[in-house]
């Protein structure tokens, strides 16, 4: 096989609220961490062990601003993207940092509005309508 692929599938739990930046022309940033769980018994002990991973999720543009408005602290997300590394100087120091930059994303659980919603930050026109409060809501989605 000559060709790559960097494609991560997460499922997790939002272990904060997303956090925004807004750019000159529009665009937008949205930054929070999921966690994931592995559960196992230990052999020896015969008790439950649960190790928790956390990772930084980076949304872009018009799936950041969605996210933003209905994704809160410990919601249940889907997650596909791929795997970055940056790096930056910090006090005469390269500090580095891997991210998550999600493309598509459904939420399995939300506290606000919507339920199993599939988001893609591709997807052109399409209309979400809030079961709770019955409101209609412009936006680029394909439902």
């Amino acid at each position: 096989m000559s060709g790559t692929i960097n494609k991560v599938i997460l499922i997790g739990h939002l272990g904060d609220e997303v956090k925004m930046n807004y750019f000159e022309g529009g665009n937008s940033l949205g930054r929070f961490p999921i966690a994931t769980n592995e559960s196992y018994t230990n052999k020896q002990t015969g008790q439950k062990v649960t190790n928790t991973e956390w990772h930084s999720i980076v949304v872009r543009n018009k799936l950041a601003e969605i996210c933003e408005k209905y994704l809160s602290k410990g919601d249940k997300v889907y997650c596909e993207g791929r795997i970055k590394t940056r790096q930056w100087l910090q006090d005469g120091q390269k500090r580095y940092t891997t991210e998550i930059h999600v493309a598509n994303m459904t939420f399995l659980s939300t506290k606000k509005a919507i339920e199993g919603s599939t988001l893609t930050s591709s997807d052109k026109s399409s209309i979400i309508t809030s079961p709770e409060k019955n409101e209609t809501i412009e936006d680029d989605l394909p439902f």
